[in-house]
């Protein structure tokens, strides 16, 4: 399985790009810099649909790279739409709450169950969709999270992840951002006030290793202590040579 690290650097991936003169410059301007502005109507046509997951335990930056992609791709003129889940339905409303305000008498196979129908709502409603009319789906969270946060609860990871591929497309890209869970809750407390009921340490651990152990082409495990602005520009180079962003 591929993982994007550090210790990769960005240097690898410019080689690949560049020619043997000069090609620091010229590739560091395609990772960091702005594309020029595009004339109205200059916009990207796909040939068809991508989804691309970001996935993580809270702190990891799963969300701000996320974020920064949408921005990205939209300066490229690329029709994408920025998804997350749990969504603002009525499961997803439901799952939120629990967040908030713990489990209480819900039960670990209840909240599989809202988790689910939360995302088969979402499928239906918007990831198809936004699939059938060619746009770049970048989603917060898919089932590899449900996988990792019910399986750290005793259920099989695996059996959730068949049975969200029942109904549920298989991304063309899944990101998995690995952060020690240390330095997750670090983040946390700096970023806002409290945790919510899944974000205790050892949970966490288990749930990570989860993480860790989902592979597949399509898998990125991604070192999220690196830099942001350095991990964004990785992760657009490679998104690019899939779907062919710059032109």
């Amino acid at each position: 399985m591929h993982q994007i690290s550090i210790s990769e650097q960005v240097q690898p991936h410019l080689l690949r790009l560049g020619g043997v003169g000069g090609f620091l410059f010229s590739n560091f301007a395609i990772l960091f810099a702005a594309p020029p502005p595009l004339d109205n109507g200059d916009n990207l046509e796909l040939k068809r649909g991508w989804l691309i997951v970001f996935e993580g335990i809270d702190g990891t930056g799963k969300s701000t790279q996320c974020q920064k992609m949408e921005t990205r791709m939209r300066e490229c003129g690329v029709p994408v739409i920025r998804l997350r889940e749990p969504t603002d339905g009525v499961w997803g409303q439901k799952i939120r709450k629990i967040l908030s305000d713990g489990r209480g008498a819900v039960t670990p196979k209840e909240e599989l169950t809202w988790f689910i129908e939360d995302r088969r709502e979402d499928v239906e409603k918007n990831i198809l969709p936004a699939l059938r009319e060619n746009k770049v789906v970048l989603l917060d969270r898919y089932y590899y999270s449900t996988a990792a946060y019910q399986g750290a609860l005793g259920f099989d990871p695996e059996a959730i992840c068949r049975d969200n591929e029942a109904f549920a497309p298989v991304p063309d890209l899944a990101y998995l951002f690995i952060v020690p869970p240390e330095q997750c809750l670090k983040r946390i407390e700096q970023s806002r006030d409290g945790y919510s009921s899944f974000e205790r340490l050892e949970y966490l651990v288990k749930v990570q290793n989860i993480f860790e152990s989902f592979h597949g082409p399509h898998i990125r495990k991604v070192d999220g202590v690196s830099s942001p602005d350095v991990i964004h520009g990785q992760l657009f180079l490679e998104i690019d040579e899939l779907i062919g962003l710059i032109k």
